[in-house]
């Protein structure tokens, strides 16, 4: 890798971009670390280049990938963070500062990381750009890790897997995390590996192949018809969540249909619909997997319509249609959605709302323990969209109630609940609500506060919060009617 493979990355993305400071990072970089090499026997340096150029790849902004160049540098040489801050300023400074604090993270077991995960979810709040260097510079560190002992191989494998990949998929860098996650798979269940990737790679993909090449010709002729620009590409499963798929339901390689989907790409969201309805009309759908993201995105911001059709042969077959930006952004996720706001001038500083919850919880928690827990219930859990009748949509962890659904709605509605309707029929207050469900909470104007009960069901920190917030208030209330003098 060289500066100048760098320097012409950025410059796909990023045209107008001052490019001499890349140079002046890579030459401040090279002299600090001097003769070192790594335990591959490469010079040291190649792996700042190669973290930068990861950045580059998912359009990170230019002071993060010149951070990528200089993020060893304080911890590994005698080149301090306040030479970094007198050469670049205090931007990249605070970024190679931030990236230094989050190299101390050692994976020991879950009692002893907590306090450094706590750490570098607070780094993320105060910066994401700090996250992006760590997976780009994770990546590069899995690509080498045959240089390693066994041991150690599996601990960083273990610790991607934990801690980076799931982060990965919450900012929607999904290129990244695929590539780690596949990495890891390999490093810690090889055998499993190698046979997924044999029966994969070797006995099925030149049959999937042909038939995604039979469905792109039938697509491409209706599209010409229409005068629709786009571009097709069949996007095969990564071996990790093909993998993930057969263990957690059971069934063999040959009994998982949707190891690959066919992806549309077109300028603009009018024809992202106008290309669902030629879609249906040539192949019948299956209506329990449709998915309209772009109508409902994410919490991560990902957006993309998902249907699966009964194509040739009645092979159930996935089919992904967006836009180019859409495109994009589920690839290189955050990192994406700020190169677009800068093009129009938007404010990228707008943090998403994962990580303002994860401020909330670092406000409220007691202890790491406490922190730890609710961030990995809240945050990493899977979220459902449930919608009011209105047709407002709250976002909420797999696995929520109605009550979770009311204390998101507002407080006061949670409180004076008293029932509720799912889809227009009646439920129980301890029903679980699914994804796109409609709820409606009826409420008693009259009623005095939420049941103590509920917290035996509830599953957002919200709702638990806002009862024990009652029932706290509701037992000082009464000390100070029946204990004379007490305040």
């Amino acid at each position: 890798m060289t500066i100048d493979q760098v320097i012409a990355q950025v410059e796909k993305s990023h045209q107008d971009a001052d490019t001499s400071i890349l140079k002046k990072a890579f030459a401040f970089a090279e002299h600090a670390h001097g003769d070192q090499k790594r335990k591959t026997g490469e010079p040291y340096i190649q792996h700042p280049l190669h973290t930068a150029f990861i950045l580059a790849q998912i359009r990170a902004d230019l002071p993060t990938i010149v951070a990528g160049l200089l993020h060893d540098v304080p911890e590994d040489t005698e080149t301090t963070l306040e030479d970094i801050r007198l050469e670049f300023g205090e931007e990249i400074a605070r970024l190679v500062e931030g990236i230094t604090k989050l190299s101390k993270i050692r994976y020991r077991g879950i009692a002893r990381y907590r306090e450094s995960l706590r750490k570098m979810f607070l780094a993320m709040a105060e910066d994401l750009r700090v996250i992006l260097i760590k997976f780009a510079d994770r990546l590069h560190n899995l690509r080498t890790l045959d240089g390693l002992p066994k041991e150690k191989q599996r601990r960083i494998a273990q610790e991607t897997l934990e801690i980076y990949a799931p982060i990965a998929g919450l900012l929607g860098v999904w290129s990244l995390r695929w590539q780690m996650e596949d990495i890891c798979f390999k490093y810690l269940y090889p055998e499993e590996y190698a046979k997924l990737e044999y029966t994969y790679e070797i006995e099925r993909k030149t049959e999937l192949n042909q038939y995604i090449e039979k469905l792109k010709a039938i697509i491409s002729k209706k599209l010409d018809e229409e005068g629709i620009q786009y571009e097709i590409e069949g996007r095969f499963k990564h071996l990790y969540s093909i993998w993930q798929k057969m263990r957690d339901k059971k069934r063999e390689f040959n009994e998982i249909y949707d190891v690959f989907a066919l992806r549309i790409v077109v300028p603009s969201v009018a024809e992202c619909y106008k290309v669902l309805g030629i879609i249906h009309a040539i192949w019948r759908p299956s209506y329990n997997r449709f998915k309209d993201y772009i109508a409902v995105p994410k919490p991560n911001g990902y957006r993309s319509i998902h249907t699966t059709v009964f194509g040739p042969g009645g092979q159930a077959t996935e089919i992904q249609i967006r836009t180019l930006e859409m495109q994009e952004e589920a690839l290189y996720g955050i990192s994406a959605h700020w190169y677009y706001k800068q093009k129009r001038g938007g404010d990228q500083d707008k943090m998403p709302k994962w990580v303002q919850e994860i401020l909330e919880i670092q406000r409220e928690a007691t202890s790491s323990s406490d922190f730890i827990k609710e961030v990995k219930f809240h945050i990493f859990q899977d979220r459902i969209f449930v919608f009011t009748p209105n047709g407002d949509v709250h976002d909420l962890p797999k696995g929520s109630t109605p009550v979770d659904f009311a204390y998101s709605v507002h407080s006061d509605i949670g409180n004076k609940c008293v029932a509720a309707r799912i889809n227009h029929q009646m439920a129980a207050l301890d029903a679980e609500v699914k994804n796109g469900d409609m709820v409606e909470i009826i409420i008693d104007a009259k009623r005095a506060g939420p049941n103590y009960d509920w917290l035996k069901f509830v599953k957002t920190r919200r709702a638990r919060a806002k009862i024990k917030q009652y029932a706290k208030r509701y037992r000082l209330g009464s000390l100070k009617r029946f204990i004379p003098g007490f305040k």
